[in-house]
């Protein structure tokens, strides 16, 4: 029996353009965009269809661009006959499973992710904070040159466990630096500095989930439709106190994405949807086992890809 898997990608994967053909072709679609910049009393969908791309990346703009793309993605599919058994998201795109699954209205979850956005990037000055991926060094060797670092006073932890082999790991701007330079001489291939504006799911970060915590008390959460897998403990998140909690420790934690994967193999999914720009989160998912299915929904031709491939094997 075909298990399906909805899978959101967070911050990173915006592109100006992001949902263009499926917004001129579908009033649905267009109406989830217009929907967002209503909600948020600013044109969000003018950076989403035109850039320029400086300010799409700015984060509290990433943030609901990419939910509201992963959201009418999603329910293009749902449309289309292909329902998911399970959903997760990286990051930010856990907002997303959220609304999909049915625990968050959309309308909720675009100005949540907004203030979010805003939180994180007033959370630590620009410059102070950064992140670094690190290549081929496993997650106890790489938690130990993090804990060494820290004992030091300058915060570095592990952010997000990717895949085997590859390690977000985020801080101070000097922790991250010698964290880094550690981590080589420990083993690791390559350390590569990201271009973000914050340390992001690290304990710079509880500031944020603070003032988070006050927009997410306001809104309602109910219980989700369809289980969503839980970033911070890998595991089902099945009511709405559970939701809640974990979007105020998501903002500081780090993100289990692999055991995320692994758990939604355990619970018998075969096959992964990602919805929204890019492919990052079906590469990751191939490193964890290769004998999945993945696909990547962005365009009419892709959605009309998954439909005819997954059509026969849920209707036979």
């Amino acid at each position: 029996m075909t298990k399906i898997a909805f899978i959101f990608p967070g911050q990173g994967s915006q592109v100006v353009g992001m949902g263009e053909e499926f917004v001129q072709n579908s009033p649905e679609s267009k109406a989830y965009y217009e929907q967002a910049d209503k909600v948020l009393q600013f044109d969000l969908s003018r950076l989403m269809l035109n850039g320029p791309a400086e300010e799409l990346t700015l984060t509290y703009n990433a943030q609901p661009a990419l939910l509201t793309t992963g959201v009418m993605i999603a329910q293009k599919l749902m449309a289309a006959g292909i329902k998911p058994d399970y959903t997760a998201g990286h990051s930010l795109g856990e907002y997303s499973a959220f609304v999909v699954s049915g625990a968050i209205t959309f309308e909720d979850a675009v100005l949540t992710v907004h203030k979010r956005g805003l939180f994180m990037n007033e959370a630590v000055p620009a410059g102070e904070g950064a992140m670094a991926a690190i290549l081929g060094l496993d997650a106890e060797s790489l938690k130990a040159v993090c804990d060494q670092v820290t004992s030091q006073g300058e915060i570095v932890q592990l952010a997000n466990l990717n895949c085997p082999g590859q390690i977000v790991i985020s801080g101070t701007k000097q922790g991250v630096e010698l964290a880094s330079a550690t981590a080589k001489e420990a083993g690791a291939k390559r350390a590569i500095p990201l271009v973000v504006s914050g340390p992001f799911h690290s304990e710079l970060m509880r500031g944020a989930s603070v003032q988070l915590k006050e927009v997410i008390d306001a809104i309602e959460v109910t219980t989700p439709h369809t289980p969503i897998i839980s970033n911070v403990g890998a595991e089902a998140l099945e009511d709405a106190a559970s939701i809640r909690q974990e979007m105020i420790e998501q903002v500081y934690s780090p993100v289990l994405w692999e055991k995320d994967v692994q758990k939604l193999l355990e619970l018998g999914v075969t096959t992964f949807i990602e919805c929204g720009p890019g492919k990052v989160l079906s590469g990751l998912v191939k490193k964890v086992d290769r004998s999945v299915k993945t696909y990547c929904v962005h365009d009419e031709a892709s959605l009309n890809e998954v439909v005819e491939a997954l059509g026969g094997e849920l209707n036979g």
